[in-house]
């Protein structure tokens, strides 16, 4: 490189030490007093006495401030050193004293004076002070230190948040109104559908979704418009962001995120100016998608629980976010996504068609889709070479692509700590265990009664489902106290689209086994069936109250599904209808335990068997459930 291709260095000016110099200026001039001597005030009889005493070495008076101060002869202030706590101050003037207006200083002095001999006589130094920019100083530079404090705080904190237009203004006031999105550069969003496992109808919608954008003329050919928005709805780490990301990494376009909780603010119309903000950004780089996560934070249904939790300021947002998205064109190049896992509380004007054309459903993962997600998450571990992923798909019923995700790094971690160059099967059932059910307590301290309690009560519960058809078939019963449960019996529950009433009265049976078996071997139940009896209880209510299973409320449905009623005091039946359904939940419930009981006494041979197996192991399987009870009664098919 030539001379003159060098590039000139700039010197730039660093003004934070100007800033630092001028706070020490300030201190250094606050301080610089408490270096000076500290006079002790007199009244004026006492001046008169110490001049006459001929202690005093010199008066100096400044007139405009009536004030005056004395130093007092070396030789003679060891007199005075009980008016300062008895030490000799080290500085001068050593005291000093007030007068009036009316005070004549020369007359005074020259009166004391003329009693003294001329050796005595003191030198009064008398002044008048002028204190105009002393006064101005005083004003004007603590205003204009705090003036370049302030700037200096706001820039700073503008240049560590990155506080430009657009990015949320960092600290700054008047950029208060500015969106806080993340805008990912169309070139830096690396996630494709190939990272997205399972979720296949939910995948299928946003294809086509990125096809819209990649291939618009396909559609406006034909006179059809490119939908405006799509609305993801789903439980909770099922895939929503990770599928908004794919669409913005396969499409190759612009990619704005926000929370639906960064509209709502404090401060009345910051919500609805984030929004314009947002929405004339994303029109200036269309095509492009705006993805607003958790949209119930600002979408929540207005005019609801007014009395209860009202906020005008999110009704202003959500009324500005209704306009804006009737506002854009439908073939602007702008699709907006949002994600929630409370749909049942959106507005039904944010829901309609020609905002939110589409509602894509992202359900948990069944069985081959659980077996995906764990062939991505296992990319990246050192797995045994005998683990099987449809057995672990088998085995994690209801487990979100998070849940999953959590148990390959849980497995590791378990691997890690015991040692292992390999992950194996048993790390992987251990970390569902721990995720489940909670860390293991290996120094829990139970009583021997206790323990056949337990153990009965969980033998209890793993004989009644082996024996009931249409009951989850059985994993694995522990007496290994996990969390707050001191014992447990594992379940791998079939995946359900429907539930008869047969199939829910024998999962209730289950529940209370360990209940009816505590009181067949003790006598008397105990505390340890609460969950049980708590999930049993729920049940039987929504039996008979949501799926109309009851011959005496008949096919009457009380469940909100909507939503609508909120905190609303009254109730859609009558107190006689409440009494009814009380009635028929406890005729239920003894039903369900006057079977289960019946099933214990008829089986309690083989039931203390397995209670005795599990005492003696801790841990029993389904196959030694079925060396002791025989086959698992399956329901005819």
């Amino acid at each position: 490189m030539s001379k003159k291709e060098k590039k000139t260095k700039t010197i730039r000016i660093n003004f934070s030490w100007f800033y630092l110099l001028l706070v020490g200026g300030l201190f250094f001039l606050l301080m610089k007093d408490g270096v000076k001597a500290n006079p002790q005030k007199v009244e004026w009889p006492q001046v008169q006495q110490m001049v006459l005493d001929g202690d005093v070495k010199e008066v100096h008076f400044v007139r405009n401030d009536f004030r005056g101060t004395i130093t007092i002869k070396p030789d003679r202030i060891e007199k005075y050193k009980d008016m300062f706590g008895g030490e000799v101050p080290a500085r001068s003037p050593h005291f000093f004293f007030l007068v009036s207006s009316s005070f004549d200083m020369e007359n005074e002095f020259a009166a004391l004076n003329a009693q003294l001999d001329a050796d005595s006589q003191v030198p009064v130094v008398v002044e008048h002070e002028s204190k105009v920019w002393g006064e101005v100083l005083q004003w004007i530079f603590p205003l204009v230190l705090l003036i370049i404090m302030y700037i200096w705080m706001f820039r700073m904190m503008n240049n560590k948040m990155g506080g430009g237009a657009g990015q949320g203004g960092g600290m700054n006031p008047f950029n208060v109104g500015k969106v806080q999105n993340k805008e990912t550069d169309k070139n830096k969003v690396n996630v494709t559908f190939k990272d997205v496992a399972g979720l296949y109808g939910a995948k299928e919608e946003v294809v086509e979704i990125v096809d819209f954008l990649k291939n618009p003329q396909k559609y406006t050919a034909l006179g059809a418009k490119i939908p405006k928005g799509a609305l993801l709805v789903g439980p909770p780490g099922t895939g929503k962001t990770l599928l908004a990301k794919a669409v913005a990494g396969e499409a190759n376009v612009p990619f704005f995120s926000i929370s639906g909780s960064d509209f709502v603010e404090m401060f009345v119309g910051v919500g609805a100016s984030r929004v314009r903000d947002l929405f004339t950004q994303a029109k200036a780089k269309a095509p492009c998608i705006v993805f607003i996560d958790e949209i119930d934070a600002v979408g929540r249904a207005r005019g609801k629980n007014a009395g209860f939790s009202s906020n005008d300021e999110r009704e202003n947002t959500l009324n500005q976010l209704l306009t804006e998205m009737d506002g854009f064109g439908s073939n602007s190049g702008v699709i907006v996504l949002a994600a929630t896992n409370r749909a049942d509380i959106l507005d039904k004007a944010l829901m309609r068609a020609g905002r939110f054309d589409r509602q894509i459903h992202v359900d948990l993962p069944e069985l081959k889709e659980r077996a995906e997600i764990f062939q991505v998450h296992i990319k990246g571990l050192k797995v045994s070479p005998d683990f099987k992923v449809d057995f672990m798909a088998k085995h994690t019923p209801g487990f979100s692509g998070a849940d999953i995700a959590n148990v390959c790094n849980e497995a590791a971690l378990t691997a890690a700590r015991r040692g292992k160059s390999e992950i194996e099967t048993q790390d992987f059932l251990d970390a569902v265990d721990r995720i489940i059910g909670g860390i293991e307590k290996k120094c829990s301290i139970i009583t021997a009664f206790e323990k056949k309690s337990i153990a009965y009560h969980e033998a209890g519960h793993a004989v009644t489902s082996w024996l009931l058809p249409h009951a989850n078939p059985l994993f694995k019963v522990t007496l290994v106290p996990r969390g707050s449960a001191l014992g447990a019996a594992w379940y791998l529950p079939e995946e359900h689209k429907l539930l008869t009433k047969s199939q829910m009265m024998d999962e209730m049976c289950s529940l209370i086994g360990g209940r009816v078996a505590e009181e067949i071997i003790n006598g008397e139940p105990s505390t340890g069936a609460q969950n049980d009896l708590e999930r049993l209880t729920n049940m039987a209510y929504a039996m008979v109250q949501y799926y109309g299973m009851s011959d005496a409320i008949g096919n009457l449905s009380f469940y909100d599904s909507t939503g609508s009623r909120g905190y609303e005091l009254s109730k859609p039946y009558s107190e006689k209808t409440a009494e009814a359904m009380d009635e028929e939940v406890s005729k239920l419930v003894k039903t369900i335990h006057d079977k289960t009981l019946s099933i214990l006494k008829e089986h309690e041979q083989g039931w203390r068997a397995v209670a005795e197996l599990l005492l003696e192991k801790e841990v029993i399987f389904a196959s030694d459930v079925e060396a002791i009870l025989g086959p698992k009664v399956k329901a005819d098919e």
